[in-house]
């Protein structure tokens, strides 16, 4: 019953759930009730009116429409065919009226049920409410034509009032539905629209996790608080490695991670994901995860995610698994230092014999000149020995005094003036004197013989290597510019690694392995200081170096 008078009260939404049969019963169901609740009354008040024929063909045929409401298959018939019902309404509410006289006042309005219907259907609109009028009139007038009473314009108009009244309200109706309408169809568009976009977004993420669960490299993402919202397989794998005996949570601060040595602890401050939530940025951030023999190397890195206005809304983590990659570096470093060690004792002695030989009176001019090769050769292995051990070393061992920088620079100048082999290459030094910085002097006067020396290597066609050294923002700044062969700026980005030589250097045959600037940049930075590069293709390069002023 709650549901019959929930649709009688025109819940719209339940309503258009319904079979078309049950629309159409309801719809037509107030007539019927109304009918029902008239022909009570008059049973009760007016049984005169019960014997009048035209009502009783009326009651009869308001029946009979009520069954075809019934038994009529309105689903498998075209859609507009209900509006025959409130059609054929009209012509029992016309014998109704008829039958009932001038006992039983207001029949007439029974009309509204059906001109509501029509209006409200949104089918056809001017011409319903056309014949909504029409019909209406119809019932007003045809029994004035069919009395045997003169026909009178007092007859005529004394009931004119009900089909204009029931044009007004089909008008009110039929604006009401219209705007109705337009709004159910914009909540459907939406509603498609939704559905739509939900679909596709189910899509998106069944990609996404099937994208994210089929890479070879752990994903974490944490929003701006630094609690995780994805974590795929792969990190799984990596956090079950790391994760103590017993353990199941997996939590970052409770997985066994390392430092470089492999064996102490990480701080939970340094781990990646609480670095992350604290909105750092960093990249190739090595660790080590579990206990041997399954411990694994990870490299790690984070991205900061951000949201339309730019805010932060997380960051997003990649754990990399570079185990056979750090074990293939710290086996190649190993061998290269064992080799270079191996060389360096014989080279040494050869060092020492050519110094007695060259030094011996009486040694014939082409001896002299064949020893002079071998002297400048094999100083050249033993600087190029020299570079392995010190790559292969790692962190430089430095043992800072006070140092006057532009006193050091200006030596180093002179040495590799004497050196220079290129007649084409000059040099030239500028700067203020006096600056004091903290460093070991033998190893700031490797990192100058390397830049110098690379300042002619690279200059083949000549020009001036010009050398500056100054104060600039409270450190001091040491400068070589050449007018060489420059580099590419994606040239630039490599050229501290180990091993890494330029396209030039490779093309013409420019003597060196690619390790004078990555020994060097490790003792500038383990002074505390800095070394960078600028260089435009063609017109040459300027390598700076910053130190710390001694206080």
């Amino acid at each position: 019953m709650d549901r019959v008078l929930s649709h009688l009260s025109l819940n719209s939404a339940q309503f258009h759930e319904l079979s078309m049969r049950n629309r159409v019963v309801l719809s037509q169901l107030p007539l019927s009730l109304t009918v029902l609740l008239i022909v009570t009354g008059s049973l009760l008040f007016h049984p005169l009116v019960l014997q009048d024929g035209l009502f009783q063909v009326g009651v009869a045929l308001q029946v009979l429409i009520l069954l075809l409401c019934f038994l009529l298959p309105w689903d498998r018939l075209p859609y507009p065919s209900f509006l025959v019902i409130p059609l054929l309404d009209f012509l029992p509410i016309g014998l109704l009226r008829h039958g009932a006289g001038t006992e039983i006042s207001g029949v007439g309005l029974l009309t509204v049920f059906p001109i509501i219907w029509l209006a409200a259907s949104g089918l056809y609109p001017r011409r319903l409410l056309a014949v909504g009028f029409f019909a209406a009139l119809a019932i007003v007038w045809t029994p004035v034509f069919l009395s045997n009473d003169e026909i009178t314009p007092s007859a005529l108009t004394q009931s004119l009032l009900l089909p204009f009244i029931m044009l007004g309200i089909a008008v009110t109706i039929r604006v009401m539905t219209a705007s109705m309408m337009d709004q159910q169809r914009a909540v459907e568009e939406k509603d498609e629209e939704l559905t739509r976009l939900l679909a596709e977004s189910g899509r998106r993420e069944r990609l996404l996790n099937t994208i994210v669960n089929s890479v070879d490299v752990g994903l974490l993402a944490v929003n701006e608080t630094g609690d995780p919202v994805l974590i795929n397989r792969k990190l799984q794998q990596f956090q079950a490695v790391a994760a103590p005996a017993g353990d199941t949570s997996h939590l970052e601060q409770d997985l066994l991670i390392y430092q470089q040595d492999g064996r102490s602890a990480l701080p939970a401050a340094r781990r990646p994901a609480r670095r992350a939530a604290d909105g750092q940025v960093f990249s190739d951030y090595l660790l080590w995860w579990g206990e041997p023999p399954d411990q694994r190397v990870l490299s790690t890195s984070s991205r900061l995610m951000a949201d339309q206005s730019g805010s932060r809304e997380g960051s997003v983590v990649t754990f990399n698994d570079v185990t056979e990659l750090v074990t293939a570096l710290n086996a190649k470093d190993e061998f290269v230092s064992t080799v270079s060690h191996e060389l360096r004792t014989p080279l040494t002695a050869i060092r020492g014999y050519l110094e007695l030989l060259t030094a011996a009176p009486d040694v014939p001019e082409d001896v002299a000149a064949g020893l002079e090769v071998v002297s400048r050769n094999s100083d050249r292995l033993f600087k190029l020995v020299t570079d392995l051990l010190a790559a292969a070393e790692g962190s430089p061992e430095i043992h800072p005094v006070p140092t006057d920088l532009p006193a050091l620079v200006s030596q180093r100048v002179s040495s590799a003036r004497e050196r220079n082999q290129n007649p084409a290459v000059r040099f030239e030094e500028a700067g203020q004197p006096g600056i004091i910085v903290s460093c070991d002097p033998g190893r700031m006067t490797q990192v100058l013989d390397n830049l110098l020396s690379n300042a002619v290597k690279y200059s083949p066609s000549g020009g001036t290597v010009t050398v500056t050294v100054e104060l600039d923002d409270g450190a001091a700044e040491c400068r070589v510019t050449d007018q060489g062969t420059g580099m590419t700026q994606e040239e630039i980005t490599g050229i501290f690694s180990k091993f890494f030589r330029t396209s030039a250097a490779r093309n013409a045959a420019i003597p060196g392995v690619g390790l004078g600037l990555a020994i060097s940049k490790a003792i500038v930075e383990r002074h505390g200081g800095s070394i960078s590069c600028s260089s435009i293709v063609g017109e040459g390069s300027t390598f700076s170096v910053r130190l710390p002023v001694h206080p």
